[in-house]
């Protein structure tokens, strides 16, 4: 009989111990998650907050308004991506280390100054649009996307030349002849030596016959790469160059007019991503460019 009352008790005794390390479960798993800090944001005249996060190496807060749509963050979903998959999706907490993939903005190339909404710089773009394009004139904006680039991609474009080159021969069936004398320190390619080889004339139409200009550094490898027009009313340039200390690839698109002033653009939209630069915890290391 005692036997049989301590089994009994036994048994009480851990179904009571189950019930409690349940419970301590249950109330630990109905505990609200802990958020992450609210990071300190810079903010401009009219209280419009900054965005913020590490491109490349470095971390920034871009003032409000001079992004050109917005910012996109390593991971998040893209353009073309399932609906389904963007309803579910949620980017981890804003912080100055989140790694940015890529945003753009407007450079205006004669002073460094940037599209700002709310600053002077939005009536001049606007009225620049309205007067010289429409007139052949040159625009003096340039459009600059900033990519990050992380891992251990290369920071050059020695392929990606390989591939341009490769691939002129075999869809157009000609090369690209390296001229002799170089442009604006640039070394430059035409396709079939700037000659149609069906008419044995200079070429009347770009379309797959773009000039291509590059920049090597001391090591050989490929760090700029720019592409232009040269038959069409406003004559356009496609440019991209690395910096390897940011690692980051800019892109920048903008009048061929502009083209002897490469060098400058590179160094003036890197001092622009320079004014933006700021420790992890916000706190601005210079005077940002195009704070409105």
């Amino acid at each position: 009989m005692k036997s049989g009352y301590k089994k009994i008790m036994l048994i009480v005794v851990l179904l009571w111990q189950v019930l409690l390390l349940a419970g301590c479960d249950y109330y630990v798993s109905e505990q609200p998650a802990q958020q992450a800090p609210v990071p300190f944001y810079n903010r401009d005249s009219r209280g419009r907050a900054d965005t913020i996060g590490k491109l490349g190496t470095q971390s920034i807060s871009i003032p409000a308004g001079v992004i050109d749509g917005w910012a996109r963050y390593v991971g998040d979903p893209g353009d073309f991506a399932d609906p389904k998959i963007k309803a579910k999706y949620q980017r981890p907490p804003e912080s100055y280390d989140l790694p940015i993939e890529s945003f753009g903005f407007l450079y205006r190339i004669t002073d460094g100054d940037v599209y700002t909404s709310f600053r002077q710089t939005q009536q001049d773009y606007r009225h620049d649009n309205e007067t010289l394009i429409p007139n052949y004139l040159p625009f003096p904006w340039a459009d600059v996307s900033a990519y990050g680039v992380y891992g251990a991609k290369p920071l050059n474009f020695n392929a990606y030349v390989q591939i341009i080159f490769r691939s002129a021969k075999e869809v157009t069936n000609f090369d690209y002849i390296q001229q002799k004398q170089p442009l604006y320190g640039l070394t430059v390619y035409k396709a079939n030596n700037g000659i149609d080889p069906k008419t044995s004339e200079p070429w009347k139409s770009d379309a797959n016959t773009k000039d291509i200009l590059l920049k090597k550094d001391q090591a050989g490898n490929i760090k700029t790469y720019i592409n232009c027009q040269f038959t069409q009313h406003i004559n356009s340039c496609g440019h991209m160059f690395y910096n390897d200390d940011w690692h980051i690839q800019v892109r920048m698109s903008y009048s061929r007019t502009y083209l002897p002033r490469w060098q400058e653009m590179e160094g003036r939209v890197m001092q622009i991503l320079e004014s933006w630069r700021v420790t992890r915890e916000g706190k601005l290391l210079g005077k940002q460019i195009g704070k409105a």
